[in-house]
């Protein structure tokens, strides 16, 4: 089947998936675990799936659900589904490359997207802050113009000791009196 771009893909079954109502969230786990075992099979033009391995990536706990869901994603043209009938020879499963014209119809832009042979465009717009923080700032301007030296702030200053026992962990206890 050629090369297949990992994200290029994704990004375009993402937008068809956002644009088909047909499908909830059964039809998409079984799609996203075929779309896996696709990738470890290294993107073959063809390869063999076992039911039980595949409901146990999509998450589908029902042989019903499994087998509505396959068939109508098969129906829909998201992939080419040969049922085996053979419980010990799989059945075989052809995906469609979402990024060329071989597989499913997108829009023109999405297929110009992906079949580009340079590199995405990513906008570089962010959110400008334009509003400061006044409060901290004021702070700021209060801790630099306070005198250290002076007698009467250091006075303010809390004196820190380490060794100060706050749980009061080391004065004997009474273990009568109730807590």
């Amino acid at each position: 089947m050629g090369t297949i771009n990992y994200i290029k893909h994704l990004n375009a079954v993402f937008v068809n998936i956002s644009k088909d109502s047909r499908l909830n969230p059964t039809h998409i786990s079984l799609y996203f675990a075929l779309f896996y075992l696709w990738n470890v099979n290294f993107f073959r033009d063809e390869f063999y799936i076992n039911r039980d391995d595949v409901m146990k990536l999509a998450k589908i706990g029902s042989k019903t659900t499994y087998h509505r869901c396959i068939k109508e994603l098969n129906h829909w043209m998201y992939f080419e589904y040969l049922p085996s009938h053979n419980s010990f020879h799989g059945s075989k499963i052809r995906m469609f490359n979402f990024c060329t014209n071989n597989g499913q119809v997108m829009d023109s832009s999405q297929t110009k997207n992906c079949t580009s042979a340079g590199q995405a465009l990513v906008s570089i717009n962010k959110h400008i802050q334009t509003i400061t923080n006044q409060k901290n700032n004021n702070k700021q301007q209060d801790f630099k113009n306070s005198n250290l030296k002076d007698p009467e702030n250091l006075n303010k200053l809390v004196k820190v000791d380490q060794y100060l026992d706050n749980l009061g962990t080391a004065t004997n206890k009474n273990y009568n009196e109730p807590l």
